[in-house]
C-alpha cells in the first residue's frame, strides 16, 4: 500500500526556537498531529507512520542476532533480548556463564529407558544392541530442543564441521563415543584453542577415526613407519591449513607471486613421529578382563569416552623437526613431545586467521572481507589482556563485529552465506508451534541425513560436509566468492529437501522428529498449524506473521508477490478447509524460498 501523508508542521518561534530534534519519522512525538492518508485500513492506520506502532527493526536485529548466535532463536528468546535492548554484548556474557547441557548424561538416561521398555516386553537386555548412533541422535535432538546453553551448542557445532570425526566410521556403533566427543566440544567452546587442540588429540574418537590410536614407532626388520594421517590432518584441517597467511587470511605470496606451503611431505614425517605411543587408556568393565590394557589393544575393548595414554615403548625417541625451526630433542617423554607439538602449531601465526576464517563461514557469511578476518585474528592472538587462542574473545569478535551486525553490511553483495541444513531444521523446530505428544524430540537423522546430506558427527570424511572454499559453478564462481553448504545442494538432494519441507509443513506429512522404536516408547513431533487460524482469512497478515517467525524480516518483495496471489486464490466455499490449505502453502513456499534458505 502506497501512502500519502501531509504532515502540517507550524513553528512557532518563541516555542521551538533554540531546540534541536535528532528524531526520524516513526520516532514518536506525534502528539496534535493529525495524519490522513489516500487509503486506509485497520491493520495499518496512517498514524502508524510517526508513532512508530508496528515498527520490527529492533525484533529482526535480535532474531538476526540469534541466528548467527545459535541453533535457532525462540520467541521467548527473542523477547528476552529485546527487554534488554538489544544488548547483545550481555547476552553473550550471559551465555559464557551457563551450565552445560552435556549429551553424554542425556543418552544415558534415554538408554535406561529404552532398555527398561523392552525388557518389561521380554526382551534379554544382553540382546539389545546400543547405545550406537541412533540414541545419540536421540540424545542430540532433546538436548537441542530443550537446552539453556543456546551458544556454546552453536560453537559446538560449528567446531564439529572443523574437528571432524564421523559416525560414517566404526565409531556409529558406539553411541558413548560419539556423546563423549561432542562434549568435548562443549567443554571447549569457550575455553582456549590450545586446550581443545590437546584434548582432540588425545581423545580416542578422534585416535580411532584418524588412525594415529595404536600408531607405533618405525620398526625397520616390519618395515613399518608411523602412521601420517594425523599428522597431516592436524595441520591442514585443524590450525595452519595449505598456505601461509596474512593475518587478514590472504595468502602471503613469494617473489614471483606464488602461494608459500605452511609445510611439505617431510614436515608431516617429522610430525607423525610425535604421534606415537598412543593407545587405550581404560577398558570396559576391567573387572571381567584377564589383562591390564596394553599397547595394540583395539578400540572396541576401551571405555569410548576415556582419553589415549602414552605407551613409552612405542614412542618414537629421535630427534624431531617441527615447523619454523624448532627442534624436539631425542629421548623425551612422548607426552612432552606431543605437547611441545602441539604448542608448535597453535602458537604458528596462521592459526587466527585459519581458524577465525572458519568460524566466520560456520557463525555469519561464506566471504567475508579480509578486514573482518584481520579483527578476529586480533581477538584470537591478544584477547586483551596477553591470552592468545582464547574462544570467548574469538566468540564475540566475530558476532558483535561491524560487518555481521550491521544493516549495511547486511545488503552487500558478499553478505550471509547459505543455510545448511542442520540449521533449517533446527530454526524452524526451535521457533514454530509443536505438537510433541509423547513430549519426547528423541529423532533418528537417517531420513533427514538422507534427504539433505546432513546431520550431526555424520561427514562422508575428514573434511567434513563441504570444503570451505567450495565455489559452485555460476555467478558465485564468477565473481570469485564462495558458497561451501552449496556443495549439498545436488540434483538429488534439491528435489528430496524440497519435498521434506513440503512433508514439515504438513500435518500429515513427514514428522519433524520421530524415532525407531515400538508403540509405547514412539513419538512423533509435528507442525501445530492451528496456532495461525486466527491469520489464515487474511494472507498477508499470515505472511507477516511467518516473515518473523522464519525469515526474520528478510522476506523479498519478489517473494510475497510470488506467494500472495497462491494463497489469495486457495479458497472455496463448500467448507472450511481452505483456511488449513492456506496456512501449509504459505509455510511451505516459505521453506523453499531464497530468503528462508540463505542467511543474512
Amino acid at each position: 500500500m502506497k501512502t500519502l501523508v501531509k504532515i502540517f508542521c507550524i513553528l512557532l518561534p518563541f516555542g521551538l526556537m533554540g531546540q534541536s530534534y535528532t528524531d526520524y519519522l516513526g520516532a514518536g512525538h506525534d502528539v496534535g498531529v493529525t495524519i490522513t492518508s489516500s487509503s486506509s485500513n485497520t491493520k495499518s492506520p496512517a498514524e502508524n507512520t510517526l508513532s512508530g506502532s508496528g515498527m520490527d527493526s529492533r525484533y529482526f536485529a535480535a532474531s538476526r542476532f540469534l541466528q548467527h548466535a545459535t541453533m535457532g532463536p525462540s520467541e521467548p528468546m527473542i523477547e528476552e533480548l529485546l527487554e534488554t535492548d538489544n544488548d547483545f554484548d550481555s547476552w553473550l556474557e550471559n551465555e559464557f556463564t551457563k551450565p552445560i547441557s552435556y549429551l553424554q548424561p542425556e543418552m544415558e538416561v534415554i538408554w535406561d529407558e529404552i532398555v527398561a521398555y523392552y525388557v518389561g516386553q521380554g526382551a534379554d537386555p544382553d540382546e539389545l544392541f546400543g547405545p550406537y548412533r541412533l540414541h545419540f541422535d536421540y540424545a542430540y535432538w532433546e538436548t537441542i530442543m530443550t537446552n539453556d546453553d543456546f551458544l556454546r551448542h552453536k560453537i559446538a557445532h560449528s567446531l564439529s564441521q572443523i574437528l571432524v570425526v564421523s559416525s560414517n566410521s566404526d565409531l556409529g556403533d558406539w553411541g558413548d563415543a560419539m556423546t563423549g566427543y561432542y562434549d568435548i566440544l562443549l567443554d571447549h567452546s569457550f575455553g582456549n584453542y590450545r586446550d581443545l587442540l590437546e584434548e582432540v588429540t588425545l581423545s580416542i574418537q578422534m585416535g580411532y577415526y584418524l588412525s594415529h590410536l595404536n600408531n607405533a614407532k618405525e620398526n625397520p626388520e616390519a618395515n613399518t613407519s608411523p602412521d601420517e594421517n594425523y599428522a597431516r590432518e592436524i595441520m591442514q584441517l585443524f590450525t595452519i591449513g595449505l598456505y601461509e597467511l596474512n593475518t587478514d587470511g590472504t595468502r602471503i605470496l613469494d617473489g614471483n607471486g606464488d602461494a608459500i606451503p605452511t609445510y611439505d611431505q617431510n614436515d608431516i614425517q617429522e610430525f607423525a613421529k610425535v604421534f606415537t605411543g598412543l593407545g587405550i587408556g581404560e577398558l570396559i568393565d576391567p573387572n571381567n578382563w584377564p589383562y591390564d590394557p596394553f599397547f595394540g589393544l583395539d578400540a572396541w575393548a576401551a571405555v569410548k569416552d576415556a582419553p589415549m595414554i602414552m605407551y613409552e615403548d612405542f614412542h618414537e625417541t629421535v630427534e624431531k623437526q617441527l615447523l619454523n625451526g624448532e627442534v624436539l630433542p631425542a629421548n623425551q617423554l612422548g607426552m612432552t613431545d606431543i605437547n611441545m607439538a602441539i604448542d608448535n602449531l597453535f602458537n604458528h601465526p596462521n592459526v587466527g586467521p585459519f581458524l577465525g576464517k572458519l568460524l566466520i563461514k560456520r557463525l555469519v557469511k561464506s566471504n567475508p572481507s579480509p578486514e573482518y578476518v584481520g579483527r578476529v585474528t586480533g581477538a584470537f592472538n591478544d584477547n586483551g589482556s596477553g591470552v592468545r587462542g582464547d574462544m570467548k574473545a574469538v566468540i564475540k569478535a566475530i558476532l558483535l563485529d561491524e560487518e555481521a551486525r550491521s544493516g549495511e553490511a547486511m545488503l552487500a553483495q558478499n553478505a550471509g552465506r547459505a543455510k545448511e541444513p542442520m540449521l533449517k531444521i533446527s530454526s524452524y523446530a526451535r521457533i514454530m508451534p509443536l505438537e510433541v505428544p509423547n513430549g519426547r524430540y528423541w529423532s533418528q537423522g537417517y531420513g533427514f541425513y538422507n534427504n539433505t546430506g546432513q546431520h550431526v558427527l555424520s561427514a562422508p570424511t575428514v573434511f567434513n560436509f563441504y570444503l570451505p572454499d567450495f565455489q559452485p559453478i555460476g555467478d558465485i564462481a564468477a565473481q570469485d566468492m564462495t558458497a561451501p553448504e552449496f556443495k549439498l545442494h545436488n540434483t538429488s538432494k534439491a528435489i528430496s529437501s524440497i519435498n521434506m519441507y513440503w512433508g514439515l509443513a504438513n500435518y500429515w506429512g513427514w514428522d519433524i522428529f520421530n524415532n525407531w522404536e515400538d508403540e509405547g516408547l514412539w513419538s512423533s513431533v509435528h507442525l501445530d498449524w492451528e496456532d495461525f487460524l486466527p491469520l489464515a482469512d487474511d494472507p498477508e497478515l499470515l505472511v507477516n506473521k511467518l516473515d518473523k517467525l522464519l525469515t526474520f524480516g528478510q522476506l523479498s518483495d519478489q517473494t510475497r508477490d510470488n506467494i500472495l496471489p497462491v494463497l489469495n486464490a486457495t479458497y472455496w466455499p463448500w467448507n472450511d478447509n481452505w483456511r488449513e490449505e492456506r496456512i501449509k502453502a504459505a509455510i511451505y513456499y516459505i521453506l523453499v524460498s531464497p530468503d528462508f534458505n540463505v542467511m543474512k
